[in-house]
């Protein structure tokens, strides 16, 4: 029976370690020239309705690794953008490709298409979810702390699609999490009934220095993401104190992380001065992007 990822929920905590060993492994493999044609002769349908930069080119450069060939499908350019219904996309599609990957916006625009596809769904990023970004979050954690167990995990910012999939994967990787949102803008009901069940190992606050108290790991991301253009200037004023900058990380271990999905608007959500104290780590989960979505496309489509 085919698996898709969708959101970060759809993994046991054992099937996120197994992910995560095995981005390590190839990323290993990868620096030392080993070459890992698992899916030689796949080929994987990338469609973009949310324009991408490191999203892209780490799919299609993961595939290519893989052995495999990656499809660019812009909905300007298929009948998507004309109106065909994505459960008829799905069908076709199923039938020309081994595994499908779609950046979008509706979280159920990918539950559909993965519901009427026959092979694997990737979800590259919705409204909702980033699953393959915070799977390349931890690896970068694991990689500089060694270990979750014992350490904490803060984010600062909207409750948006990172905060959503940041919960869940770092509870589930046995993490404590805290949130610090402004009131109205927290995470999704059904993420925070998730984080719900993990007891005290969950915080939401709307104070910034409360959550970031002996982090090891702080993260944000923009305040207005795509599709927010119109909320721009509202979001400035309600977020402005919602920034990582030296004075909160001071409230941080000493040798506390940050991290950042990227692009960021240093500035606003992060000092120009942390982003650059911190850029070897930000710029290692970026990499990472690649090697854990190797992962994920390695795992679906060799079924």
């Amino acid at each position: 029976m085919k698996k898709d990822l969708l959101k970060m929920a759809d993994l046991t905590k054992d099937e996120l370690f197994d992910l995560i060993e095995l981005a390590e492994k190839l990323k290993y493999e990868k620096k030392h020239g080993i070459a890992h044609k698992i899916l030689k002769g796949k080929t994987l349908g990338m469609i973009f309705e949310k324009s991408s930069t490191r999203t892209r080119v780490s799919f299609e450069a993961g595939i290519y690794q893989l052995g495999g060939l990656g499809l660019f499908l812009s909905s300007k350019d298929t009948q998507l953008g004309r109106g065909e219904p994505i459960r008829d996309t799905a069908r076709v599609l199923s039938r020309y490709v081994d595994g499908i990957m779609i950046r979008t916006f509706g979280q159920e625009i990918v539950e559909e298409l993965a519901e009427f596809s026959s092979v694997p769904v990737i979800n590259a990023l919705t409204d909702y979810a980033h699953p393959c970004q915070v799977l390349a979050d931890l690896l970068t954690i694991k990689e500089h702390k060694g270990s979750f167990e014992g350490r904490k995990m803060c984010y600062i910012g909207d409750g948006n699609n990172m905060a959503n999939s940041l919960i869940v994967g770092g509870l589930l990787s046995g993490m404590d999490v805290a949130i610090a949102t402004p009131v109205d803008y927290r995470p999704h009901p059904e993420v925070l009934k998730f984080a719900e069940s993990y007891g005290n190992k969950f915080t939401l606050t709307d104070n910034i220095f409360e959550a970031a108290e002996d982090a090891d790991a702080i993260f944000t991301d923009v305040w207005s993401s795509m599709g927010m253009e119109s909320e721009i200037e509202k979001r400035k004023n309600v977020f402005s104190g919602y920034q990582i900058n030296a004075e909160l990380m001071k409230k941080a271990r000493k040798d506390a992380m940050v991290q950042h999905c990227l692009p960021a608007h240093r500035g606003e959500e992060i000092t120009d001065e942390v982003f650059e104290a911190h850029a070897a780590e930000i710029f290692d989960e970026a990499e990472n992007r690649l090697h854990a979505q190797k992962a994920v496309m390695a795992t679906l489509m060799s079924r």
